[in-house]
């Protein structure tokens, strides 16, 4: 399915105005002032000030919270979106109100883990798609856990839902799941991706992000038959096609 551009010259700007360098102004405008961003039960919350704000709604991480503070802007984060500024990118601190993190990221991990316990695999989902400069957010009114977009959702419609899966999972087990699935994803025009995560550790290697290392990722797009592609002298009973995730 090719992009579908929200108005004329949006892709581009898209292409003068690429996520990686956004990212990466990101990257270095936050590392400087050593950003801090506070554990809030299941999401975190970002000090930062207007410029830093403005980089981050242009890279699509969190979300701004409406404050009556003048001085400083407050991003409202998902643990993804914070882990992997603090983890992958290295450019902002969390801390625990009322608690001493002795090892940042090792704590920040447990912590998280213990609020979510499929956030390894859910986070190893997101930094796979995030490091190859898709935008994700939330797919849940899409009845998916993300949809990707190839750039800023002001500049271009998402092109994938992404179910996160594993090898233990009961989705899509059963083809009428499959067929339900990618019925729904085509009626909002999208492209249903799998992202098969697995991986070959004990229990307590969860406890660490090294773990992440230990992960392998497999993408998968299912889409369904067309009728163009079958005429009459091809009468082969058609299923859902599987092919792999061509990235940017």
């Amino acid at each position: 399915m090719a992009p579908r551009w929200k108005w004329k010259g949006a892709e581009a700007k898209a292409l003068g105005e690429p996520i990686s360098k956004s990212v990466s102004e990101l990257q270095l405008a936050l590392a400087k002032t050593e950003s801090l961003g506070s554990l809030s039960s299941c999401n975190v919350l970002l000090a930062v000030d207007t410029e830093q704000a403005e980089l981050i709604d242009r890279c699509c991480f969190g979300r701004l919270v409406l404050s009556a503070d003048k001085v400083k802007k407050w991003i409202q984060l998902t643990f993804e979106e914070a882990f992997f500024l603090l983890y992958n990118l290295k450019c902002i601190k969390i801390s625990l109100p009322g608690r001493y993190l002795e090892d940042e990221v090792a704590d920040t991990w447990l912590y998280m883990k213990s609020k979510r316990p499929n956030f390894p695999m859910f986070f190893k989902a997101y930094s796979h798609l995030r490091s190859k400069n898709w935008v994700l957010r939330s797919g849940l009114q899409y009845g998916v856990d993300f949809v990707a977009y190839r750039h800023h959702p002001s500049l271009v419609h998402s092109e994938y839902s992404v179910l996160v899966q594993s090898s233990d999972s009961d989705r899509l087990r059963v083809w009428s799941d499959i067929h339900c699935a990618v019925r729904l994803s085509g009626s909002v025009a999208k492209t249903l991706l799998t992202l098969y995560v697995n991986g070959n550790f004990k229990e307590e290697d969860l406890n660490l992000p090294v773990c992440l290392e230990k992960y392998t990722v497999e993408e998968q797009t299912i889409s369904r038959w067309s009728p163009e592609l079958s005429r009459e002298d091809d009468t082969k009973i058609s299923k859902p096609t599987v092919s792999h995730l061509k990235t940017v």
